[in-house]
C-alpha cells in the first residue's frame, strides 16, 4: 500500500515572527541615514546650482508615490482578492491588510507635496497672473493656453479637496475591510458563505471607486506637473503598475515571512508559482500599455503630444527611457518565464526586489523631465541624488510601519475555505 502523507497543521501562535521587529529596527536605521544624506545633498545642491531643495521636493514625490503605490494597490489587490477568491488569498490577505493600514503615513507624506504645491506645479507657481508669467517667461504660449484652459480644474483648492476626498474614500475602505476581517475571524466556518458575499459586495464598487480616485490622485500629483500634457491612460498604468510593484512586494513578504511559522507551513511552491505567474502577467499589461500609449502618440507626431516624449527621450534621456525598458520589461519578462525560477524562493524574491527597483527608476523617468532644468537635459549635479536619497529615506520609514502593523494580527485567517487544501503536502495533490 502506498504511504499517504498527512496534512500539515498550524501552529498555535500564528503571530508575525520576532525577526519582523528586526526589519522595522534595520528600516528604521536605513531611513535616518538616508534623510541625513537627502539634507546634506540639498545643501550641496543648493550651493551649487539653487536647485537642492527643489530637486529634494521632486525626489520626495517619487517617494510618495511608490509608498502610495504600496499602500492603495495592497488596498485594491486585496478587493480582487475578494472578488475573485482564490488559495492565493490565505497567502497575501493580511500582508495586503497591512499595506492599507498605513494610509496614515501616506497622508502625511503628502502634506509636504501640498505645501510645497508651487514648487512642484507651473500651474500653482503661475496662479490667477497667466499673462504676467507669460510676459516675464516663466511660461510658453502653449503652457499659458492649458493653464487657462484647465484652471478649473489646477487650481490649489481643487488640488487639496480631491486629494482629501480621495484619502477619506481610501481610509474608509481600509477601515472597512479590516474591520469586517476581524470581525469574520471572530465567527465559526459555517458564516464563511455569509462573509464571502460581504466582501464580493463591498469590494466590487470599491475596485470602480479606486479606479476613479487613483486615476484623480495620479493627474493631480504627477501628471499635471507638465500641464500641457494630456493622456486616457495615464491612470490605468498607475493602475497596473501599483499591481506590479504590489504583487512584487507581496511576494517578498511571504517568502521572506516563510523563514519562520506559521508561513513556513503554509506557503508551498504550488501557490508560489501561482503568484508568479500572476506576477509576469502584470510585467505583459505593463509594457503592453506603456509601448500602446507611446506608439501612438509618436505615430501621431502632433506638436502639442510629443513634446512630452522629446522631453524623455532627448539630452541624454534617452539612455535613461533605454534601460527604464530592459529594467521594467526585459529582465522581468525573461526571468519569469522560468518555471523553476518561479518556484525558487529565493531567486523569485531577487527578481521582486529588482522589479520594485524598476519601477523607481520607472518614476524618474517620469516626474523629473517636467522641469525646465531638466527637460532635454539629463546632466548631474549633487540634487540629482536626492533622486536615491529621498525615496530610499521614505521607503525606509514606510516598510518599518509596515512591519508595525504586520506585527498587529495574526498572519492567517484559521476561517478560510482554502485552509485544508493549502495544508494539504504538495504531493499529495495532482
Amino acid at each position: 500500500m502506498a504511504h499517504v502523507p498527512h496534512a500539515k497543521s498550524l501552529p498555535a501562535d500564528l503571530g508575525a515572527p520576532a525577526f519582523v521587529t528586526g526589519w522595522k529596527n534595520r528600516a528604521l536605521v536605513i531611513g535616518v541615514i538616508f534623510a541625513v544624506i537627502a539634507v546634506i545633498l540639498a545643501f550641496l545642491g543648493q550651493a551649487s546650482d539653487g536647485l537642492g531643495w527643489d530637486h529634494l521636493l521632486r525626489a520626495w514625490t517619487l517617494g510618495l508615490m511608490i509608498t502610495w503605490g504600496f499602500t492603495v494597490g495592497g488596498l485594491a489587490l486585496l478587493m480582487v482578492q475578494y472578488c475573485s477568491g482564490g488559495k492565493w488569498g490565505l497567502l497575501l490577505r493580511r500582508p495586503l491588510e497591512a499595506m492599507s493600514r498605513t494610509l496614515p503615513l501616506i497622508f502625511v507624506y503628502w502634506l509636504v507635496v501640498a505645501f510645497s504645491m508651487k514648487k512642484l506645479y507651473l500651474w500653482a507657481a503661475v496662479g490667477n497672473d497667466v499673462e504676467g508669467a507669460l510676459h516675464s517667461g516663466l511660461i510658453n504660449e502653449i503652457q499659458a493656453h492649458c493653464i487657462e484652459f484647465k484652471h478649473a480644474m489646477l487650481n490649489p483648492f481643487a488640488f487639496i479637496w480631491v486629494s482629501v476626498l480621495c484619502f477619506g474614500i481610501w481610509g474608509f475602505y481600509a477601515w472597512r475591510l479590516n474591520k469586517m476581517a476581524m470581525v469574520r475571524e471572530s465567527q465559526g466556518p459555517e458564516t464563511t458563505p455569509y462573509w464571502i458575499k460581504q466582501f464580493e459586495n463591498f469590494s466590487g464598487p470599491g475596485l470602480v471607486l479606486y479606479s476613479i480616485t487613483m486615476t484623480a490622485a495620479a493627474i493631480y500629483w504627477v501628471m499635471s506637473m507638465d500641464p500641457t500634457w494630456y493622456s486616457t491612460v495615464y491612470g490605468l498604468l498607475f493602475l497596473v503598475g501599483q499591481g506590479y510593484s504590489v504583487l512584487a512586494l507581496s511576494i517578498i513578504t511571504a517568502i521572506s515571512l516563510s523563514k519562520g511559522e506559521p508561513y513556513r507551513t503554509i506557503l508551498r511552491q504550488t501557490e508560489q508559482h501561482d503568484l508568479g505567474k500572476l506576477t509576469f502577467a502584470f510585467v505583459m499589461l505593463n509594457i503592453y500599455l506603456a509601448f500602446a500609449q507611446f506608439l501612438i502618440i509618436w505615430s501621431g507626431n502632433l506638436p502639442d503630444e510629443i513634446n512630452w516624449y522629446l522631453d524623455r527621450i532627448r539630452g541624454g534621456w534617452g539612455v535613461i527611457i533605454t534601460l527604464d525598458f530592459i529594467f521594467h520589461w526585459v529582465i522581468p519578462f525573461a526571468m519569469l518565464l522560468s518555471r523553476d525560477l518561479k518556484r525558487n524562493k529565493k531567486r523569485l524574491a531577487r527578481v521582486c526586489q529588482f522589479m520594485i527597483f524598476a519601477r523607481v527608476w520607472d518614476m524618474f523617468w517620469l516626474i523629473e523631465p517636467n522641469f525646465k532644468d531638466a527637460a532635454r537635459n539629463l546632466h548631474f549635479s549633487w540634487g540629482i541624488l536626492e533622486f536615491i536619497a529621498v525615496p530610499a529615506a521614505l521607503i525606509s520609514f514606510w516598510v518599518a510601519y509596515y512591519c508595525v502593523q504586520l506585527k498587529a494580527r495574526p498572519l492567517v485567517q484559521v476561517n478560510d475555505p482554502h485552509m485544508a487544501e493549502i495544508l494539504e503536502p504538495e504531493h499529495a495533490i495532482a
